[in-house]
């Protein structure tokens, strides 16, 4: 505990640190639109990098919008505003996050429906199945995120972490996984997607505003502060979390099932196929469904057999769709001389 209290201590604000820190997160003063328009740009460039991204299923280029998202910055600015008992200052960054968000799901629907020769697939794209059904493992790291990132932002000699944070905490890709599924008409998976920027968000609040709490934010602020006010504040940011987690602990569960059901459909799988010339490709669980995926040539054994196995093993009524990839090949001869 001492070690943790020498840290804290080490780190405080000071009245001479705050100028330093409210230029940074907060667009006011002589360059309150040059701040906003580099805001806009580098979010404008970040949802199409990260909405391109998506729809080419590309990994490197996703992280690449996520570090020059500056979304961010003003959620930031929101946790230390009410830490310090600014409420309009709270308000206006409020405000801006609302903006950024609206305009990067407008835009990355967009580009998605313009897209018009790509294949927008929630099922086997790894950048979207990944952002849609957030876990309550999503929030742990989020709240260790907006912790870190709080620190980072805080200090000066550790901002070069601030890339690894911009990382870590997803903003800008949930809110293009929504837009793109919204262009499809994938309305559940675009809820799930919001539910992970939801749960960013709040985590960001909390588990920042409370680092900046901790490091003095509020007395190095003001001396006069509301602290009843910023308690209620901060209670109904607490209390949203404990709202959020409940959706999260519902997916959790169902990934989890669906994880053991396609674990134990495709072992049985594999006993089905076993002395054919068969091979199982893919087994996946959705619902009461379990789609099993082969390839290979030659007969099978009745379906009906893989279906009561399954059914037995998992102690649930579940229907098998079977997809065999035929195995076809050709041949070609030399020509005699």
């Amino acid at each position: 505990m001492s070690i943790l209290s020498n840290i804290i201590e080490d780190n405080k604000f000071t009245p001479d640190h705050l100028e330093w820190f409210d230029a940074k997160l907060f667009f006011e003063g002589a360059h309150r639109r040059r701040n906003h328009e580099q805001f806009a740009l580098l979010l404008l460039l970040a949802t199409i990098i990260a909405t391109y991204g998506i729809l080419g299923d590309s990994t490197a280029t996703v992280i690449g919008a996520m570090i020059i998202a500056p979304l961010m910055t003003p959620i930031m600015a929101t946790a230390a505003a009410l830490v310090s008992g600014r409420f309009d200052r709270a308000i206006r960054s409020v405000l801006l996050v609302a903006a950024g968000v609206t305009g990067v799901i407008g835009v990355s629907w967009l580009l998605a429906t313009l897209s018009v020769n790509t294949v927008i697939s929630v099922e086997t794209n790894a950048q979207i199945s990944g952002r849609i059904s957030p876990r309550l493992i999503d929030l742990a790291a989020a709240l260790a995120s907006g912790a870190a990132g709080a620190f980072a932002l805080s200090r000066k000699d550790v901002a070069d972490s601030l890339p690894g944070v911009a990382i870590a905490i997803s903003l800008v890709p949930p809110l293009c996984v929504v837009g793109a599924t919204l262009s499809v008409g994938e309305f559940e998976a675009a809820m799930g997607a919001l539910l992970l920027f939801v749960t960013n968000f709040l985590s960001i609040l909390l588990a920042g505003g409370g680092v900046l709490a901790l490091l003095g934010l509020g007395g190095a602020a003001t001396k006069e502060l509301q602290r009843s006010a910023r308690r209620r504040a901060f209670f109904f940011i607490a209390l949203g979390a404990v709202i959020v987690a409940i959706p999260l602990l519902t997916t959790s569960v169902k990934v989890a099932r669906a994880s053991m059901a396609e674990a134990i459909s495709k072992n049985l799988a594999q006993q089905w196929v076993s002395g054919t010339a068969y091979n199982v490709s893919q087994v996946l669980a959705s619902g009461n469904q379990i789609n099993v995926v082969i390839n290979g040539s030659g007969d099978l054994p009745a379906l009906a057999q893989l279906g009561a196995e399954i059914n037995e093993a998992l102690d649930r009524p579940v229907a098998i769709k079977l997809t065999v990839i035929p195995t076809q090949e050709q041949v070609y001869a030399l020509p005699s001389p």
